[in-house]
């Protein structure tokens, strides 16, 4: 069977990444649909959704990638940067020749230069409320896959030196992205968001990449410190208490103080909290990784399908919602009402089925038969755990 349609999964990764995807659609929902918190608080820290991808993202392929180095085999990054561009470009040019082709029934606004989306430099300095935006966390994320490969090759040992080296350097790097967004936000956080903030600090490429790193973290920590790895991972119910507790503590500190009225986004928050939510949900994603832990055994119905959705549906739901929403508001009904929430939800959710069963899977058992791996075999290769299902 394909790895594109993998016959076990971690039930737990399926979960959070469905509800990485749920806390977005609520986010948005209030942003772009209601104007309203329609789903309480949900709502209020919905953008905290992408922050979840971001973790999972740089757990899924430093895993993917460290396993196979540490086997002995040989990455090569032509193969790597082919299979990428096979899970990705298929969906995001679909939505986005929709984008370029009907402006007016994607939402009818402002198109940032075609170039900016083929290079995935959409998200620098980008202005919000522009056609396509939220495209911006694709671009980090394209960004750090560009990055990750090359410096692990530059490390391929897990010798002991070695990882002294990366966790100085994952310790460095979360450091650096404090340090700059603190000095981002001295020169834009009290200026208008439109204008200062969100251009240069929630967009921003070096203001949200140390995002990735508490997932790059538990790749190292699991491939380079074995034994204590398993010896966390004997431990799944210290593990769920404090990812949970780490992970509601910074959410409600977001919910309470996050964003200031009349102020904006406040200095503490905004140059350490997106680290430490990060670094919360890193504990979360270790969590769920323990084997024996309640959230690895239990499968929640629907949460492998919005797992597996879940790139489609957040590339189409913005726009599905906005068509939806208008044609109803036209038609008199409330935008947030209790027919137009499960109508817009449903219509969303098609949309992305529709995506990733029309294009994506295609496309990823296309990528498979090309190119079935990332990596070169050599005389020493002692495994052929090369590829993480969870992340096909």
């Amino acid at each position: 069977m394909s790895s594109a349609i993998p016959s076990s999964r971690l039930h737990g990764l399926d979960t959070l990444r469905a509800a990485a995807i749920v806390l977005v659609f609520a986010y948005h929902y209030q942003v772009f649909v209601s104007g309203a918190p329609t789903f309480g608080w949900l709502s209020e820290i919905g953008w905290t959704g992408v922050d979840l991808f971001f973790v999972l993202s740089g757990y899924l392929i430093a895993n993917q990638l460290m396993s196979g180095l540490q086997g002995g085999q040989r990455l090569s990054l032509p193969r790597f940067y082919g299979r990428r561009l096979l899970r990705t470009l298929p969906n995001f040019y679909v939505v986005l020749a929709l984008y370029w082709l009907l402006p007016t029934w994607m939402g009818g606004r402002e198109m940032p230069p075609l170039w900016r989306f083929l290079t995935f430099t959409q998200n620098i300095e980008l202005t919000p409320g522009t056609a396509f935006s939220h495209a911006w966390s694709l671009c980090i994320e394209e960004q750090f896959y560009l990055v990750l490969p090359a410096v692990l090759m530059l490390g391929a040992s897990l010798r002991q030196h070695r990882r002294a080296l990366a966790w100085s350097m994952i310790a460095g790097m979360t450091l650096a992205a404090v340090l700059w967004r603190d000095h981002l936000w001295q020169r834009w956080g009290t200026q208008d968001p439109s204008l200062g903030y969100y251009p240069h600090l929630y967009y921003g490429s070096l203001a949200r990449l140390d995002e990735f790193l508490p997932g790059v973290a538990i790749a190292l920590f699991k491939h380079g410190h074995p034994r204590r790895w398993n010896a966390c991972m004997a431990r799944p119910g210290w593990l769920l208490a404090l990812g949970l507790g780490a992970t509601l503590m910074m959410l409600t500190a977001m919910l309470q103080g996050y964003y200031l009225p009349g102020y904006g986004y406040g200095r503490a928050m905004s140059a350490w909290g997106y680290s430490a939510l990060a670094w919360a949900f890193g504990l979360l994603v270790m969590a769920v990784l323990a084997p024996q832990g309640a959230w690895a055994r239990v499968r929640i119905p629907g949460a492998s399908s919005l797992a597996r959705w879940s790139f489609a549906l957040y590339l189409t739901h913005k726009p599905i919602a906005h068509v939806l929403s208008r044609a109803l508001s036209d038609a008199g009904v409330a935008r947030d009402s209790m027919l137009a929430v499960p109508l817009i939800g449903l219509a969303c959710l098609l949309g992305g089925w529709l995506l990733y069963r029309g294009v994506e899977r295609p496309f990823l058992r296309l990528r498979d038969r090309w190119i079935p791996t990332s990596f070169m075999p050599s005389p020493r290769a002692t495994t052929a755990a090369t590829r993480s299902p969870q992340h096909a």
